[in-house]
């Protein structure tokens, strides 16, 4: 698993070396990491000269002292700085790199714009943990005059964008390459920020992981810990009963792409209530579904429903669809069956909108407008109001999706391909993840898990070209054995 923690976290940790801080150490072992990667990325760049922009906090007293580094290697580089007296670490920092044979430029004026402008790779140190969103006035004219096809490394975090998660501020800097320290933090794992640190490199410098995390990702070696594998004593119904409602006349495939992922995914039986089409496809194309109400231990219900059909067997599927919400089980809402939610479920519920559909949700429930662009916008925030208004375990999909729970850590997985945003690929994730419901795992495991398994059979299927959902759907169980047999364990 890769943790995030917050700022104030990781500074508590810090403080916690009280022998490594005060003697610098931590410093020395962040600098030498920053300018480590600074000599590697030239290299491939094809560049000569590295500029640091140094702000006042530590993130800048570790640029200058990896650009003293850079300076006793013989390279060419240079230090635009803003004020090296408001940290005792950058004066010194500051003289060392200047007798090292480093240019330091004070201030904005021309010459250290056309210094900024001269970069090949660019140490952003402008700003650090505690800085707030935005870009200092003292600063923007420097970010301005990065060279476009400029490298830029930031140090511990992007500088003007919110270290803790939120949304992005456009005029602030997009890093190439993060290098932080002791642990990733929101802002290199959350959507829509992680989009802004590029590379991310996570530096060990001594300091102790700084307790329970803010951010989780489960990644492939986990898979073999927490999916539910069968034992030689278990039969169908102990390795999980499924009840499935979805599809209608006019959405017959979303049927069959759940229906397909629940078996592949290996669920110990599933039960299908669906009309007359639909049901009719999922017999041909999942034969060992069978059809109709009975014992369950979970159920999911949505993809392709339209509840104001008057179709044959919609009224039943809704029937069915309302008495599983009034049971004491665990129920997956996805696509139509959003629209059966009106409040708090007491019972195990996990929702899995996209941002279009958690708009409407908002909506709905919040008493005010919500719109697609908001929720993309600041998606954890919309997805704890969600959590707030249902009680509700939130699955938001997205190029990264997030799993937001009523309370404790937001997991996120982000390593699904972008060939995977395609027509019915919400519907192979709804029978993976109901699968795992109904083995007994809670909705924010079985969401996280779901999610990643879910995006390891697209890799799989694509091959790194186009995939279609059924694909994905026929390649879960040929992934699953594959990431079971990885396994360290």
């Amino acid at each position: 698993m890769i943790h995030g923690y917050r700022a104030d976290q990781v500074r508590a940790a810090e403080q916690g070396e009280p022998e490594l801080l005060g003697s610098g150490e931590l410093m020395r072992r962040a600098a030498k990491a920053l300018a480590k990667v600074a000599r590697h990325r030239l290299r491939e760049q094809g560049g000569q000269r590295v500029v640091a922009l140094v702000g006042t906090g530590n993130n800048g007293a570790d640029a200058l002292w990896a650009v003293h580094r850079l300076a006793k290697k013989g390279l060419d580089v240079a230090a635009v700085v803003h004020d090296t007296t408001a940290v005792a670490a950058q004066q010194e920092a500051a003289d060392a790199a200047a007798a090292a044979g480093a240019q330091l430029h004070a201030g904005d004026g021309p010459e250290a714009l056309a210094t900024i402008s001269a970069a090949h790779v660019v140490l952003d140190g402008i700003t650090g943990l505690g800085g707030r969103p935005g870009v200092p006035l003292f600063a923007r004219h420097w970010v301005d005059a990065i060279y476009p096809g400029a490298y830029v490394i930031a140090v511990d975090a992007p500088s003007g964008q919110p270290v803790d998660g939120g949304p992005v501020v456009p005029d602030a800097v997009f890093a190439d390459e993060t290098v932080t320290f002791v642990a990733p933090k929101p802002v290199h794992l959350l959507p829509p920020t992680e989009s802004t640190t590029g590379l991310l490199t996570v530096i060990d410098i001594g300091v102790r992981a700084p307790g329970e995390p803010a951010v989780t990702s489960l990644d492939p070696d986990d898979v073999a810990a927490l999916w539910p594998v069968p034992q030689r004593g278990d039969d169908k119904y102990s390795r999980g009963v499924l009840g499935l409602v979805a599809g209608g006349e006019s959405y017959t495939g979303a049927a069959v792409l759940s229906a397909t992922a629940a078996v592949t995914a290996g669920v110990g039986m599933l039960r299908y209530v669906g009309t007359p089409e639909p049901e009719a496809l999922v017999r041909a194309a999942v034969p060992e579904a069978t059809h109709g109400t009975g014992r369950v231990q979970a159920w999911a219900i949505g993809p392709g429903l339209d509840f104001a059909s008057r179709a044959k067997g919609a009224k039943a599927q809704l029937d069915v669809a309302r008495e599983a919400l009034g049971s004491d089980l665990p129920v997956l809402l996805d696509a139509g069956g959003l629209d059966l939610v009106t409040g708090v479920r007491d019972a195990p519920t996990l929702l899995t909108p996209h941002a279009g559909e958690a708009a409407r949700l908002l909506s709905r429930l919040g008493g005010g407008e919500v719109e697609r662009a908001d929720v993309e916008a600041d998606p954890v925030t919309h997805a704890r109001r969600i959590g707030e208004l249902t009680g509700a375990t939130v699955l938001l999909k997205g190029a990264s999706t997030l799993v937001v729970p009523p309370s404790g850590p937001v997991l996120v997985q982000s390593s699904a391909p972008a060939w995977l945003a395609t027509a019915g690929s919400g519907d192979v994730l709804t029978g993976l993840v109901g699968t795992l419901l109904a083995a007994g795992l809670d909705p924010t495991t079985a969401g996280a898990l779901g999610a990643l398994v879910h995006g390891q059979a697209a890799h799989d299927a694509s091959g790194g070209g186009p995939v279609r959902a059924l694909a994905v759907a026929e390649e879960i169980g040929r992934t699953l054995a594959r990431l079971l047999a990885a396994s360290p364990g």
